[in-house]
């Protein structure tokens, strides 16, 4: 067994699984923090999740927000590096899924340990944004939405909370909006587009384009936009089964 270092990681607020056949770092979407991941089992099948906290974000909020997703991947990967001893892949769903195709490519194009999969959900490819409607909102807007997450995720949307989220959402939507890469890396390994049937906000039909960006399989799951906070089976074992074969379980 790898010996593991004892002090505190800010980027992981749990310590991987040592034992792990395979990992998925799970990064949180615009406004949120790894907390977002709470319904996640940190073990499916031998395959540890791995919830991703973010600089500004909920335990690093006294930190300065990251302004593009080229450089939070530069900052992230050094925080993940020595947990990346076995195979592994980056889950993001809508404004996350760009930030979890920068960290993918910046670990290629440096010559570190390539990801074995990319899971996008609900977003369309770097050439295709940005898009979405919360770019477009106001901030009375976004309030109402920001006060109908929090609600789903079991906080209290008080004034004083909402208004500390809000600005944290925002800045989130203008490294959103800043986000333009006409002719985006092509990553060595698989990407796994993932589309929701009930999903409002970014249809499957608008993530072809994710092709552009490397080997891409497109799928489409029950559910709507905020589904994969619930961790349903079908998107655990989706995941699951491509890195146990990549592991060669």
């Amino acid at each position: 067994m790898n010996h593991r270092p004892s002090g505190r990681n800010p980027w992981l607020p749990h310590r991987p699984s040592a034992d792990a056949a395979a990992r998925v770092f799970l990064i949180p979407y615009s406004g949120c923090g790894a907390s977002m991941y709470r319904q996640w089992p940190r073990s499916w099948q031998g395959v540890n999740f791995v919830p991703v906290e973010l600089p500004g974000h909920e335990t690093r909020f006294a930190e300065p927000n990251f302004t593009t997703y080229q450089e939070l991947a530069q900052a992230m990967i050094p925080g993940l590096d020595e947990y990346l001893d076995v195979p592994f892949a980056f889950f993001g769903h809508c404004g996350s899924a760009l930030a979890a195709y920068e960290v993918s490519a910046e670990l290629a194009r440096t010559g570190r340990p390539a990801a074995s999969q990319l899971y996008v959900s609900s977003q369309v490819a770097p050439q295709d944004g940005p898009a979405g409607r919360f770019l477009a909102m106001d901030d009375t807007e976004l309030r109402v939405e920001l006060e109908s997450l929090m609600r789903r995720l079991g906080g209290d949307p008080n004034p004083e909370l909402l208004s500390f989220y809000l600005e944290i959402l925002r800045a989130d939507l203008d490294t959103n909006k800043r986000y333009v890469v006409p002719d985006p890396y092509r990553l060595p390994g698989p990407i796994t587009a993932i589309g929701w049937t009930e999903d409002e906000e970014i249809r499957y039909a608008e993530m072809g384009g994710w092709k552009e960006c490397g080997e891409t399989t497109s799928v489409l799951l029950e559910g709507g936009h905020h589904t994969f906070m619930e961790a349903p089976e079908s998107l655990l074992d989706l995941m699951s089964g491509n890195l146990l074969k990549a592991a060669g379980r």
